[in-house]
């Protein structure tokens, strides 16, 4: 028994051998992914069944209790049997590709059982059949895992052979030479047979992990590669751009050369050719003009592909990648070999996937572009808005002041005059300094004495070297103005508003409060998050102001508006320090 197993051994040995080579075939991986038709289960049916039959002549002839250790089997005589690995195959057919592969592999490795003969003959032909598929049902209750585990392929194993064993007791005589078979051959083939399912399993397990790693290295070399050439990319392509770009890529592709263009010539080549290949240069080839009308990844394999007229241009071979912005290809990256066995399917692989990658990497730069620059309208858009009621106001103010006091007049209006022209320039820019804003508010100011000149006062405390830091434009007027119209409506004289601004730590906080009549606590949470309509303006000034701070500096420098205890309205906020 044990010279049995130490021979059935070596021969799993060499069995294993030719099974490390079949994990390396490119459609099995289509088993192991579960994408099985009719067509590929009847090829994997044919490939486990001739793996069963490999094992079967790599078993040995056994007659009584002795044995033929010959490595090629003929056919057998009445009494003589054989002690194989056969089954192997056929459970690893049905734990891979379930019962049709497992049913199929097994009929294989039946009928040839059967047409060796022997005393066995039968029991063992109708046995791989019936293992094929309880292996196959086996493995649909493990159908979580892409390959089941070598333990479990172990335990499993171990019943095909016993299942033989019992099937011969039942259907092959005579009876004692029957159990002097089972005896002698039945422990070595439930070790093998075991033993062997368990380290395929083992090896597919290896041979996945080894194809996740290369996978995970291509899909982190691109990234990587995408990353470094998209600084340059989103410059625009210019010759200067392209340049930098060609020579990072044939560093990092290990590439022979590689070229950049546009939709139309050549913006730069790097590495062998360059003597003849010059910037500059039309796009000639059929190839290159194909990739920029599909937006598809070319692959010249000849050197006439790659239409070089000069007559020793080392390059045989090229990808040619186009990348697109908008849906719309605006240029190519052109991947040079000296030959074309050089480009293998790990190059087209991440070719491909590069051209990917550099798309949707300037689409998300073109959409944060887009997006900066619509931001950027909106707070143009809300730093130009004047409150209608005010300019009417004042203009009807500097046409009754024309007949009673010319000299004021031309005060308010220079004013104005002053104020529009402030309200204009916090336009071109989205910060300002602290004192031109409080310029800003001076010339409000002074436009409104005329009409409110008894009624309010307003201080400015302004702390000492913070009056060059940068504060959104038109942000103190509107809520100045704010605590005028609404804070102060009702109060016919003392009314005071203070202006504090002071640095706090790493930024630098603005108040703004009065002793006014307060907010309403039904408006108190709507103002600034949405437009408070009211009878005295669009309601439109303080949420404009929360609205930039948040889309500048984020919601920790939102508007925070209480109303005082002893009377009247705080709004605070607070901006990062510029120093």
């Amino acid at each position: 028994m044990e010279e049995l197993s130490l021979v059935l051994f070596e021969r799993m040995g060499i069995l294993l051998m030719l099974t490390f080579i079949l994990t390396r075939i490119p459609l099995f991986r289509q088993l192991l992914d579960r994408e099985l038709s009719l067509s590929t289960s009847l090829y994997f049916s044919i490939l486990f069944g001739l793996f069963g039959i490999a094992g079967t002549y790599a078993g040995v002839v056994v007659k009584e209790q002795a044995f033929d250790p010959s490595f090629w089997i003929l056919p057998l005589s009445d009494d003589e049997s054989i002690a194989n690995v056969g089954l192997a195959g056929v459970v690893i057919g049905g734990l891979l590709g379930g019962p049709v592969v497992g049913v199929g592999a097994g009929l294989i490795t039946g009928l040839h059982l059967y047409t060796l003969g022997g005393f066995t003959a039968f029991a063992a032909g109708l046995s791989a059949p019936l293992t094929g598929l309880l292996a196959g049902l086996v493995a649909q209750f493990f159908s979580q895992e892409r390959v089941i585990s070598p333990a479990k392929a172990l335990f499993i194993g171990m019943f095909a052979p016993i299942l033989q064993m019992g099937l011969i007791l039942i259907f092959s005589s005579p009876p004692q030479q029957t159990i002097t078979l089972v005896n002698t051959i039945g422990i070595p083939m439930v070790l093998t047979n075991s033993i062997a399912i368990a380290i395929f399993t083992t090896m597919i397990r290896v041979a996945l992990k080894e194809e996740e790693r290369s996978a995970a290295f291509e899909t982190q070399r691109g990234l990587k590669i995408a990353d470094l050439t998209l600084p340059h990319l989103m410059q625009g392509l210019t010759r200067e751009t392209a340049k930098e770009t060609a020579y990072l890529l044939m560093r990092e592709l290990k590439a022979a050369a590689v070229a950049i263009a546009n939709t139309e010539y050549v913006l730069a080549h790097v590495g062998v050719g360059m003597s003849h290949h010059q910037p500059g240069e039309a796009l000639q080839t059929e190839l290159a003009k194909k990739a920029i009308v599909t937006g598809e990844v070319q692959i010249a394999l000849k050197r006439e592909h790659i239409q070089c007229p000069h007559p020793d241009c080392p390059l045989r071979a090229s990808i040619i990648v186009p990348f697109s912005e908008a849906g719309k290809v605006v240029g190519l990256i052109k991947i040079y070999f000296k030959r074309p066995q050089q480009i293998r399917k790990v190059e087209e692989a991440l070719a491909t996937g590069l051209g990917k990658l550099i798309t949707h990497q300037l689409n998300l730069a073109l959409t944060e572009k887009m997006a900066r620059l619509m931001r950027d309208t909106e707070l143009r858009v809300l730093q130009a808005q004047i409150n209608p009621h005010f300019l009417f106001n004042t203009l009807n103010s500097i046409v009754t002041l024309i007949r009673i006091n010319p000299d004021l007049a031309r005060h308010v209006t220079i004013q104005l005059g002053t104020f529009i022209r402030l309200n204009l320039r916090a336009t071109s820019s989205q910060l300002v300094p602290i004192d031109q804003e409080l310029n800003h508010l001076k010339s409000y100011l002074e436009i409104i004495r005329i009409r409110f000149a008894d009624q309010f006062t307003v201080h400015c405390d302004v702390a000492e070297g913070i009056d060059h830091e940068l504060i959104p434009p038109a942000t103190l007027q509107p809520l100045v103005e704010n605590s005028i119209q609404h804070g102060l409506k009702g109060k016919p004289h003392g009314g005071r508003i203070d202006v504090c601004i002071r640095r706090l730590g790493e930024r630098v906080q603005v108040t703004i409060s009065d002793n006014g009549t307060g907010i309403p606590d039904e408006l108190i949470g709507q103002l600034g998050d949405a437009p408070v309509k009211s009878e005295d303006g669009n309601g439109i000034g303080v949420y404009n102001v929360n609205q930039r701070l948040i889309s500048l500096f984020g919601p920790e420098s939102r508007l925070q508006i209480r109303n005082r205890e002893e009377g009247g309205c705080r709004i605070t906020f607070s901006i990062p320090s510029s120093v």
